[in-house]
């Protein structure tokens, strides 16, 4: 297979099963076989040795990736953690092994069993045995009390997790759903298996622990709040020959920020994630630097609390406020300070969602806005609302984008419905605190998603009790047609549906879309063996052990 694809093909491959989960599922047994003895190993020609300096988020509000949803987290803790199968690094989209050497997926579909290295060590010194995933997936799927996992949803239909003998495990599914999808689920960067004695430990939760003991390429060394966080190569890692880099320096450097684009430019880091569009065209143009842009696996947009507030509990109003944004102008007003695109409910650049051309003419995405505000209007008065609401608490993400959306939709709130709204910033930490506890009328963010495939994002962001769902929103017909389009396995059929379930979002938006995001990297051409442009967001392929300086 080719690791260079078009976005044509890309998507054709992605489908609705979510980018990179195929090769395995397509295969002959033969082939399958091949595929699955496809551990990641280092080039031939790379030199080993060095420290590479990276910058990107780094000051998280907790240590526990599992319940994260925030580069902050996975940027840099990653490194020093495994999963149970992984995307391949060289394309990000195929699924590989890694802590299970091989796997089985049973004829119907219910039963998935992955096969564990022997000998696999974590830091700590205790070797990784088959209870160790069961309990990071117990977690995971089904999670304790006061604990809050975003992927969940994508496990919903896991049973029993069976531990067959130290080294193999069983999966068994109460309801089969398509293998890719499941396959992308387990690959997630996000799933990193941790040690079934610390989460004993520690009661389930990992916020406050630093430094828990992975299986990863790199171990910790030591960490500076909001400043750095160093990583050593891990002497006993089982891929033997990895990683190539002898010393990781991952610098907090927020996105977009003037601080990210100065430290790059200057040469204080070698590789830049999240850059800003002035920064990152400058980079573009500098001799010995390659820059990047790929799709990032994230909505940017504002929830309306429907149990604080009685006005925005009315479709209606949720409704006008959808309509009211000029999304063009939004798009416009952050174009030198991140990159970003219009779009919906769902992905707009996923084959199953409405063509960019269609959308354009539909009201609320339109460059001239006039009859949307007028049809905003409308149903404000419909609703009872015609002189506009007062004093909502609009909470703001303190981060640059964020900072310039609150301005513009404040304006255009006030402007186009009459709704008056308080403007408060807080900490990225503070924000999703807020956020879960519906400390809010209106909160402006992003959220993330593990797979492109819709029925992760109808689960996770709009799904009753979805973890991201910050609205408290619910549609029961939106919901039996998102659990309709989950089981279906035939895309012809699926597609209309995905049509549908955006019909109804538009009715009655759970969110307010604001834009889809574009990644800008940038790297000295010293580095070696990360190229990001193929990839699908930037939570999976964030282990750094396929680098290598030259």
């Amino acid at each position: 297979m080719s690791e260079h694809l078009d976005r044509r093909s890309f998507l054709k491959r992605a489908g609705a099963v979510g980018a990179g989960a195929v090769v395995a599922v397509r295969l002959s047994g033969a082939e399958r076989a091949a595929a699955q003895d496809a551990t990641f190993h280092p080039d031939p020609a790379a030199k080993r040795g060095g420290t590479l300096r990276y910058g990107i988020l780094s000051a998280a509000a907790h240590f526990d990736v599992h319940q994260s949803g925030t580069v902050a987290n996975i940027g840099p803790q990653s490194p020093m953690y495994d999963t149970l199968i992984r995307r391949h690094p060289k394309d990000g989209q195929t699924i590989i092994p890694d802590l299970a050497q091989r796997w089985e997926i049973s004829p119907d579909g219910k039963k998935y069993t992955f096969h564990l290295r022997n000998g696999v060590k974590f830091h700590d010194g205790a070797e990784l045995t088959a209870d160790d995933v069961k309990a990071t997936y117990e977690r995971i799927a089904r999670p304790p009390q006061g604990i809050v996992i975003p992927r969940t949803p994508l496990f919903a239909t896991v049973g029993d997790i069976v531990v067959l003998d130290p080294h193999r495990i069983e999966f068994r599914m109460t309801e089969p759903r398509p293998k890719a999808y499941m396959l992308g689920a387990f690959a997630s960067g996000w799933n990193i298996i941790v040690r079934k004695k610390t989460l004993d430990d520690n009661q389930g939760n990992l916020r406050q622990v630093m430094n828990y003991p992975g299986t990863g390429p790199f171990k910790h060394v030591s960490r500076q709040d909001k400043e750095v966080w160093i990583q050593e190569r891990n002497p006993s890692y089982w891929n033997k020959g990895l990683p190539l880099v002898d010393r990781l320096e991952i610098y907090h450097l927020p996105p977009f920020s003037p601080e990210l684009g100065s430290s790059f430019l200057s040469g204080k880091i070698d590789y830049a994630r999240l850059l800003d569009p002035v920064s990152w065209r400058k980079a573009k143009e500098m001799p010995g630097v390659t820059a990047a842009a790929f799709n990032q696996s994230v909505i940017q947009a504002f929830w309306t609390n429907m149990q604080k507030n009685k006005a925005l509990a009315d479709p209606r109003v949720r409704r006008a406020i959808h309509l009211a944004m000029d999304r063009p102008t939004l798009v416009e007003v952050v174009k030198d300070t991140a990159p970003m695109q219009v779009g919906g409910f769902v992905y707009p650049f996923h084959e199953t969602s409405t063509p960019r051309a269609e959308l354009e003419k539909k009201l609320g995405y339109q460059k001239d806005i006039k009859p949307a505000v007028q049809e905003a209007r409308r149903l404000m008065k419909e609703a009872g609302y015609a002189g506009g609401l007062r004093g909502l608490d609009f909470v703001v993400r303190d981060i640059a984008s964020f900072k310039l959306w609150s301005v513009a939709i404040q304006a255009m709130l006030k402007e186009h419905l009459n709704i008056e709204s308080n403007l408060r910033v807080v900490q990225t930490s503070v924000w999703f605190d807020e956020a879960k506890a519906g400390n809010f009328d209106l909160a402006i963010s992003a959220i993330v998603s593990s797979l492109m495939d819709p029925s992760d994002i109808f689960s996770a962001w709009y799904g009753k009790d979805g973890p991201q769902n910050y609205s408290r929103w619910t549609n029961p017909a939106f919901h039996d047609l998102a659990s309709q389009i989950e089981r279906e396995l035939d895309d012809s059929k699926r597609k209309p549906m995905v049509r549908k379930a955006e019909d109804i979002l538009e009715q009655d938006p759970p969110l307010i879309p604001v834009a889809y995001e574009q990644i800008y990297d940038a790297w000295y051409n010293r580095v070696h063996g990360q190229n990001p442009s193929t990839y699908f967001g930037i939570y999976d392929v964030v282990r750094w052990d396929n680098v290598w300086l030259g």
